[in-house]
């Protein structure tokens, strides 16, 4: 779900168009549409108060693209993830989930360094060359056995490691919650992974897309149960994923380190094999813990 953070739709996207496009017109709309709510008055500083904690001034509008993406989850995304769990065993979902996890290596490696995390750079080094070597191109995951345990970084974190404010929550289309940080640093750590420049220079623009696609299908269907329990059991759908987005951020960013108890029941996230967590920290699988979700 967080990834509800980018998971909230899916849909085959048109190659011709660069992804950075796509982005850069997400964030510009959002800016443009920034006066869509206005602030409480300044006379009940309760409000005040609550306004600048939810700091969502564009609520309508993000309202409305936040409906389109759980109406793509409605068609598309949940069918597709009941599908694939019906007809691809376990054992073979385990290693799609990996041989996913593996290509996410060289963008985390990359923010790992620049955030200062020496050591963890290291474990996500040792990680992708013995997944690539003796995993067979990341389809297992012997590294984890060996004491190198996967984590999760991208450019968004990196840049609030540096300082950068998260600014207003956002929704972008097919994307799902965000924020203008995370936006760009998903602009950053799509122009910096090798695949893109891969797919770019050998004119298979498609390959990012499928990419997408069946990260965003092994997401849904690793919290097939969870994500409609959710959607079920909340007052407010829009609220809970609101919040759970930035609860995973922001233990994203602590990598873990003082998860926060919200009292929100536990879910499973998408990444490792082992990943269960619980939404009060929303962590994507890249802790090892029974009760915490990794990273994405």
């Amino acid at each position: 779900m967080a990834d509800f953070k980018q998971k909230a739709g899916v849909g085959p996207l048109n190659a011709s168009r660069p992804i950075t496009m796509r982005f850069g017109a997400a964030l510009v709309a959002g800016a443009l549409l920034s006066g869509c709510a206005s602030a409480p008055n300044a006379s009940d500083p309760e409000a005040v108060a609550e306004y600048k904690e939810i700091n969502d001034p564009i609520e309508p509008v993000n309202r409305v693209f936040f409906e389109f993406n759980r109406g793509l989850d409605t068609m598309l995304l949940r069918p597709a993830a009941i599908f694939y769990k019906a007809m691809v065993p376990p054992p073979l979902q385990d290693l799609v989930h990996n041989f996913l996890n593996n290509l996410k290596s060289p963008v985390i490696l990359l923010n790992d360094v620049l955030q200062g995390e020496g050591q963890r750079a290291g474990d996500t080094l040792a990680r992708f060359a013995i997944n690539t070597t003796v995993g067979v191109l990341g389809l297992g995951d012997p590294a984890t056995d060996m004491g190198y345990v996967r984590h999760g970084e991208d450019f968004g974190q990196t840049l609030s490691v540096w300082g950068s404010g998260e600014g207003l929550y956002l929704v972008l289309p097919i994307f799902g919650p965000s924020n203008p940080r995370d936006a760009v640093g998903k602009v950053v750590d799509t122009l910096t992974d090798p695949i893109w420049h891969y797919a770019q220079n050998t004119d298979r623009e498609y390959i990012p897309n499928q990419r997408m696609v069946a990260d965003a299908v092994n997401f849904r269907a690793r919290n097939l149960h969870e994500i409609d329990d959710l959607q079920r059991t909340s007052i407010d759908y829009y609220a809970a994923v609101r919040d759970l987005y930035r609860q995973i951020r922001n233990d994203e960013i602590r990598n873990g380190a003082a998860p926060t108890n919200s009292g929100l029941p536990a879910m499973t996230m998408n990444l490792d094999t082992n990943d269960t967590y619980s939404m009060d920290a929303m962590k994507d699988p890249d802790a090892q813990d029974p009760n915490l979700a990794t990273k994405d």
